[in-house]
This record gives C-alpha cells, sequence and structure tokens, in this order.
C-alpha cells in the first residue's frame, strides 16, 4: 500500500536503487539516459530528474558533464591516511592520471604559510596551481606552496609531465616523512566549481602540510590546499581499536 500511494520519483528511485543492489547497473557503469528512463518506465523527464538529483545527493551516482550518469564505485574510494601523491591516489583508482597546471611562480611569502612552513618572512614561495583529472574527469583542483630556498630552479619543472612528489625525491634528494591535513565539506571558492566541473554541491577541502627530510633535518617543505569533487568519490579511513 505504501508504494502504491508513493510519487512516482519515488518508486522509479527505489527501482534504481534495487538494479544498483542488482548489479544490473555496475559500480562505475553508465545508467541509461533520461530519455531512455522515460521510455522504459512511461514516466515524465521531471519525475526522472528529480529521482536522478535525489540519488546522486544521496551516494548511489555520480554525473560526468557530457557523458552522462554513472554509478558510484567503491573502486574510488582514496585512504587519506597513506600518504601518497594524486597522481598515485588516481593511479590506484583504475584510473588514467593527466595534469593541466595552470600556474608556477615564484613569490614573495605572507604570514600564514611562513608560520606553517616555518621559514623566514623574507623567503621566497615557489606556487604550483594544477587540476588532476582520471581518465579525463576532474578529480581535484590543488594550489601548493613550498620553499623556493630549499628547491631552487623547482619552477622550470614540466609539471604535466612530471609529478611534484617524484621530483623533490629524486631529483632534490629528499624524503618525504610525513603529513599533516585537515578535512571540511565547503562550497567551492570562485573558479573551483568550474574547473571541476561541477553546479550547486559542495567540495571536499584538504589543507595541509607535507613534511620531509632536507639535509638531515625533517622541516615543512608544502603547504596545500585541495579542492576534491564530493560527488564521485569516497574517502576511508582503517581504524583499529586499542585497548
Amino acid at each position: 500500500m505504501e508504494d502504491f500511494l508513493a510519487p512516482k520519483y519515488y518508486l522509479l528511485k527505489k527501482e534504481i536503487v534495487h538494479q544498483i543492489d542488482n548489479e544490473v547497473f555496475k559500480d562505475g557503469e553508465l545508467i541509461p539516459s533520461e530519455r531512455e528512463l522515460v521510455q522504459k518506465y512511461g514516466v515524465s523527464r521531471i519525475t526522472v530528474r528529480r529521482a536522478i538529483d535525489e540519488l546522486v545527493s544521496e551516494g548511489y551516482l555520480y554525473r560526468v558533464q557530457g557523458k552522462g550518469t554513472f554509478v558510484k564505485s567503491n573502486l574510488l574510494e582514496q585512504n587519506i591516511i597513506t600518504l601518497n601523491s594524486i597522481t598515485q591516489d588516481i593511479i590506484a583508482m583504475n584510473k588514467k592520471p593527466r595534469r593541466i597546471v595552470n600556474r608556477v611562480e615564484i613569490a614573495p611569502s605572507f604570514p600564514k604559510r611562513t608560520k606553517e612552513l616555518e621559514i623566514n618572512p623574507n623567503d621566497k614561495l615557489i606556487i604550483i596551481d594544477r587540476l588532476y583529472l582520471g581518465d579525463d574527469e576532474p578529480v581535484t583542483r590543488t594550489i601548493s606552496y613550498i620553499p623556493y630556498k630549499y628547491f631552487p630552479g623547482l619552477e622550470k619543472y614540466d609539471f604535466v609531465k612530471n609529478s611534484l612528489f617524484e621530483v623533490l625525491e629524486k631529483d632534490y634528494g629528499v624524503k618525504i616523512t610525513r603529513g599533516l591535513r585537515t578535512i571540511e565539506a565547503i562550497n567551492p571558492p570562485e573558479g573551483v566549481a568550474e574547473m571541476l566541473q561541477i553546479k550547486k554541491q559542495p567540495v571536499i577541502l584538504f589543507r595541509g602540510t607535507t613534511y620531509a627530510l632536507v639535509n638531515g633535518k625533517e622541516v615543512p617543505i608544502e603547504s596545500f590546499k585541495s579542492y576534491y569533487r564530493s560527488d564521485n568519490r569516497r574517502f576511508s579511513i582503517s581504524q583499529v581499536k586499542i585497548g
């Protein structure tokens, strides 16, 4: 009786979830288009759109601009305990990584970064702003602030082709040791939503500091902000009970 009285969009949602649970629509797979769902279930496009919108917001589906709507897959989980480069994380998701470099510049430091990086107020920063993609789908926009005194000439590297962590470890001989991160959901700042190809949805913001051994001493070598799309991935934490 409950289903008989339920609105059509709710019934369609229930049917799509049933198809996902039974792997008719498999993880990471493109579901039928709005037009196909209208024809198959005999409902209006408004009904289909509302059902899909709610399933996206509830974490069952995600949209890729120009490609369609996909089943959210556990393969897109990312462990936030492991300290990897973003490129390594994308490879671990079984996706082909690609980088777009928006900006690389040497600039004066400012109080917030000076404090986080434990450098002198007159020290310079290398600022690297890049967009990471997996299978040509935007994953994150990351802005790194790096003390220039540790890595002179870093601005000359092509970070479309080179991973930042690999360059720092292989070419500059540092050993990355640990990182501190905070995570929060925010409304995307100006320019971020367009770059990540999203509309009205929050992003996951990581702020953090990366530490490494430089000349035998552990120091902060990177302060960063990473804006992740929230609709097409999950972040996982492995917990151990103590006591």
